[in-house]
């Protein structure tokens, strides 16, 4: 299968939306699919969907389409990798990082969740959705014996500037920033996946104002 490098970040943003809809394919029981179908499924173009999934490999079989199963095998070895879940940790365990950590715990793959951190006095020593809290004192140090590989930032965009660095040095090699903040480091091996929720409502806002 050729490297996850070939494909452009767009081809690989969409790569999620193809998992999840397979995955409701699969359990529907349906076992082949055509590259119009899933294109008429998810809002685009047969070529598009074709192109995608040659990024990677030669998924479909001539005049028939896809294999479901198959698909759905690839695509997650993609994602998710095979081997053990990336060791993450939780930076910010208030209202938002609860409800992302549970996110994290409970429904998605290729992820384990060792710990949380906040610099609130209050919450360290207790759990947050079954890990520990600790203070962000012990983050430097946590994450060099730990080897995290990714932490997810739900902390004010200075918290996030201001440990960010610290987090790198530490061996991080991935944020999932929820900070409502685009952030960058200089660092050419760092992925960053910013997140900013009121976007997706500002979008709905529009389309619902507009598009009567």
């Amino acid at each position: 299968m050729p490297a996850q490098g070939n494909a452009s970040l767009p081809v690989i943003k969409r790569l999620p939306k193809y998992y999840r809809y397979l995955c409701m394919m699969q359990k529907n029981g349906i076992t082949e699919v055509s590259s119009k179908y899933l294109a008429d499924t998810l809002g685009t173009t047969a070529s598009q969907v074709r192109q995608d999934f040659n990024c990677f490999a030669s998924f479909g079989r001539q005049g028939i389409g896809y294999e479901v199963d198959k698909l759905v095998d690839e695509l997650g070895k993609l994602l998710f990798g095979s081997g053990e879940p990336l060791p993450s940790i939780m930076v910010g365990a208030g209202r938002l990082g609860s409800a992302v950590s549970r996110f994290i715990t409970n429904e998605t793959s290729g992820y384990k969740l060792l710990a949380a951190f906040d610099g609130n006095a209050e919450l360290v020593g207790k759990d947050l959705n079954g890990v520990p809290i600790y203070h962000t004192d012990d983050l430097e140090k946590f994450c060099r014996e730990n080897h995290v590989a990714m932490a997810v930032l739900c902390l004010p965009r200075t918290g996030a500037i201001a440990l960010a660095p610290t987090l790198v040095e530490a061996g991080v090699k991935g944020f999932w920033n929820f900070s409502h903040y685009d952030l960058v480091v200089d660092y050419p091996q760092l992925v960053v996946e910013n997140v900013h929720l009121g976007d997706s409502l500002m979008s709905l806002s529009y389309r619902l104002r507009n598009e009567q």
